[in-house]
This record gives structure tokens, sequence and C-alpha cells, in this order.
């Protein structure tokens, strides 16, 4: 049994939220130790950045002494910096809807389609990232920076006597004791919570029930060849949407598709819950449905041929989970270990990045781990039980709106508004308490008396043209005080080619 010198701070799971706290922690001049139950490069899912991460990690590079972070916030500069770390060119936002046994049409008002842009150019785009490069690199970072990394690693129990946390790990057969101050929980789980601390998590009280089948995929057909293949203009397109976070919608879910720059797509069905016949269903038998189901899905998936990593179709149960609870004594849970949605606003990595903000400036801020910090803690888990409400809400009204397009069009101007109002207050420096101005009067007011109204219509047997007008006009005027970006302007025929403002 060999014994570990004492660290100020002990960190669970690799990740890039892992790593990165470990890196920022260290230049605050903590003695940090980090434990990966895994070994790099191991495939992760979660690859959608978007322009608020992009802020963070500028922010992070700046705050915290890490230039090279700096050019993994936009295409161009990580393409110059790093082109062997394979990433994508994501643009912006682009849905399509599908309708069962249908093939994709829409009109000259792109009645079917909504593309959001985020950025001006594929230079200074937002970026898909390959985890399993992504995450790999930055554990080289945090070896080069002289922290104790120890991969293979599992923590199998510990215990807490006179502020000191003892871990019990074992690798490979071997036992090794670590002992440190505070422990930050970045697993990405509710797993090490409730092993360590008896810490439940669960998928009560969410508004959103979905689940998610998926795999990494080797060149897939463009979806731009085909709608040139189906003689559909693009012109007016603000970019090319196989560049951008791409969404098809369909009547049972949505599938994400993001590509990245060595012909690898990332590829998945998420899922409606509550649908108990999907649910039945063994992943094959999902995938097989869903092709015989949409025409132009089935094409696409056609010749699919499976990316090494991860090789097969991966299903993953209930996504919506939340711990009971985000600290306790000696110890908190990063955002992502605390609870998840759903993957459709992709608010993963900026989510876990604003988490790393906050710790990182909450422990730096309190040394000694004391009294103080726990206020401070409490606080925290108020605002991430809020934040991951507001999330929940925002995600949960696109799935009561996937059969109707042009109310799930509406409906989704909520989150871009209130994401634009976030950029807006970050682009200020005015301080940033609540990711998606979560703790905003006026945006829990319009979330929930939209949301209520939504429920109300979606219940009814059938839903009018009149009905969704009405409804897309009553978002139109809530949101003006803040539509910077002239969404829902129906001159603007679902083609957003601003919609942040400038970096």
């Amino acid at each position: 049994m060999s014994h570990q010198s004492d660290y100020d701070i002990v960190i669970a799971g690799a990740g890039f939220a892992g790593a990165l706290t470990a890196l920022c922690l260290n230049e605050c001049g903590f003695n940090v130790c980090l434990i990966e139950k895994g070994k790099h490069p191991r495939f992760a899912i979660g690859e959608s950045s978007t322009p608020i991460a992009d802020m963070i990690l500028r922010s992070l590079s700046s705050k915290y002494n890490l230039p090279w972070l700096y050019d993994f916030s936009r295409y161009g500069s990580w393409q110059k910096a790093h082109p062997e770390i394979v990433c994508g060119i994501k643009r912006g936002f682009s849905y399509y809807k599908h309708y069962p046994g249908k093939e994709f049409s829409t009109d000259e008002n792109h009645c079917n389609e909504l593309l959001v842009a985020a950025s001006v150019s594929d230079e200074l785009s937002d970026t898909n990232w390959l985890r399993s490069d992504f995450d790999a690199f930055l554990v080289t970072k945090v070896e080069e920076a002289g922290i104790d990394y120890f991969d293979r690693t599992e923590i199998i129990s510990a215990i807490r006597e006179n502020n000191q946390w003892e871990f019990n790990t074992v690798n490979n057969n071997n036992t090794i004791t670590i002992s440190g101050s505070f422990f930050i929980d970045a697993s990405g789980s509710g797993i090490l919570a409730d092993k360590l601390f008896s810490v439940k998590s669960s998928a009560d009280n969410f508004l959103t029930n979905s689940f998610a089948v998926f795999s990494h995929f080797d060149n897939l057909p463009c979806w731009t060849d085909m709608l040139h293949q189906k003689n559909i203009a693009t012109g007016d397109y603000p970019y090319d949407p196989d560049n951008s976070a791409l969404h098809h919608v369909l009547d049972e879910g949505w599938i994400w598709a993001l590509r990245f720059n060595n012909n690898r797509t990332s590829w998945g069905f998420a899922l409606n819950g509550n649908d108990a016949s999907l649910q039945k269903m063994q992943p094959q038998e999902i995938w097989k449905t869903m092709r015989d189901r949409y025409p132009d899905i089935n094409y696409i998936l056609n010749d699919a041929a499976f990316s090494a990593e991860p090789g097969n179709i991966v299903r993953f149960g209930r996504l919506q989970r939340k711990l009971e609870t985000c600290f306790g004594d000696g110890w908190a849970a990063m955002p992502h270990t605390v609870g998840f949605i759903d993957p459709l606003f992709s608010t993963g990595i900026a989510y876990s990045l604003a988490g790393i903000e906050r710790i990182v400036e909450m422990l730096s801020g309190n040394r000694s781990f004391e009294q103080p910090l726990y206020d401070q803690l409490k606080e925290y888990e108020n605002i991430v039980f809020e934040e991951l409400k507001l999330i929940d809400m925002l995600v949960a009204g696109c799935y009561e709106t996937m059969k109707h397009f042009s109310l799930f069009n509406a409906w989704s101007m909520l989150y871009f508004t209130f994401t634009i109002m976030y950029e807006q207050r970050r682009l200020k420096n005015l301080p940033v308490k609540y990711f998606l101005e979560a703790d905003n009067d006026e945006v829990q007011k319009i979330a929930n008396s939209t949301y209520k109204e939504l429920l109300a219509l979606t219940a009814q047997p059938t839903i009018s043209q009149q009905d969704i007008d009405t409804f897309t006009d009553t978002i139109r005027e809530r949101i003006k005080p803040y539509n910077t970006a002239g969404l829902l302007e129906p001159s603007s025929k679902n083609m957003y080619h601003h919609t942040i403002a400038k970096l």
C-alpha cells in the first residue's frame, strides 16, 4: 500500500471540465491532483461548442495564464495552432423538419427550415470538438504543468477526518491512498457522489423526458448535397448547414449531425421518452424504425460506416438527472456532474465552462475552505438548480412542438433570446451569475407564461394556423425589448445571418 502526499484539492474525472479546472486551480497556487478512472484518448459525447463557450475559454485563458487555450475559441485560430486536434466548423444552429413517410420538402419562405447563424465566417466560427482528441490534449497540458495525474485509477471509498479526505483508490490492483483538503467531482455523472457521499441522483421533477441512441460514422453524405439533388434553393442561407450543429426534427424527437474535419460525423437520435413503443426497442431496432419512417434519414444512413470509436450503436437511457445536492463537507460537484437535461441547444460545453469559472473563483477566494466557502457553495447550488430548471423548460417546450414546426420555430426563439441577453452581459463585462440569465425576472416571466400557453395549445385536439400565428405574435411581442437579432421577423424567412453581437 503506497501513500500519496497531501493535496489541497483532489479532482475526479479528467474530461475537459476536470482537466481545465485542475489547470486553473494550479495557476492559483493550489497543489492539485487529478484522478481518472479510464485512460485517454477515450470516446466521449457532447461535442458542440457555442459563442458563450468561446467567450469563457478566452476569459479563462487570460485570467489563469493559459495563453494556449485562447486558440481553441475559434475555428481559424484552432486550425493554425493545432490542426492535428480534430474539430469541425460550427457556424450556427440548423433545423430541418421531416414528416413520417415523406421526403423532405420546403418552400421559398423556408417553412420547414430554420438557420440561426452564430458567427460571421468560418475563420471566426465556433467548433465541434472531437472530444477524444481535445480531452486527451488537455491531459497532456495537465502533466506538462506538473500536476499529479493518475489514470486507470478508481476511487473505492472516502473518509473525512479533521478536515482532510483520505481516498482509497485502486490502480492495476494496487491500492493507493490519496489525501486532500477539498474534493471536486468532475466525473460527469451521479455515480461517484452516490458511492462516496450517498447523494442520490434522480430523473424526478423534470419536464423533459428523452433518451438517446447514437454513434460516430465516417463519410456520411452531406445534407446540402441532398438539398441540391432535390432542387431546394440554398442561395439565401447564411452558411452551409453541414458546417453547423445540424438538427433533423422528427415527430418522435430529433437528430444531431455534427461534422468534424476528418470526414467523421457524430450522429444521434434524441427521442421522446414518453413514447412507450420506442422505449421498449433495442438500439438496432430503433435505428431501423427511424430509417423506415423517414426516407431522407434512410438515404443518409444507407451506407453508414462506423468510425473506429465507438464502433457500434450506443444507447443512453433517460438523459435527465439531477443530484439532490451540489456540495457537502469538503466537496463540490461540477454542473455537468450535478445534472443534465438534453443536448438540444448545445448547452453542455458552455455550461461546464461556466461552472469552471465559478468553482475556481470560489476556491481561490476561500483558500482555507472555511465557512464563507460553504455560504457560497449554497448559493452555487441554488444557481445551478435554477439554471437546470430553465434549460429543462426550454427543451421540454421543443419536444411539445416537434410535430408542428412553426410552433417549434417560435418557441425556440426564447432560447436564442435568452442566449443573446447572456452574451450581451458578458460582452459588456457586466457580472454574470446565472447561465442564460436564469435569475432575470423578465426571463422567468416570459419562459413560464409562454410555456403554460404552449401546453394549453398543444393539448388541443387540432391546432389551427390562426392559433400558431397568435402564439408566434405573442412571442415576438414578449422578446421585443431584447431582440437585437431580428428573430421572428417575417422578412427573414427563418434565415438569421447575425444573431450575436460583435465578438
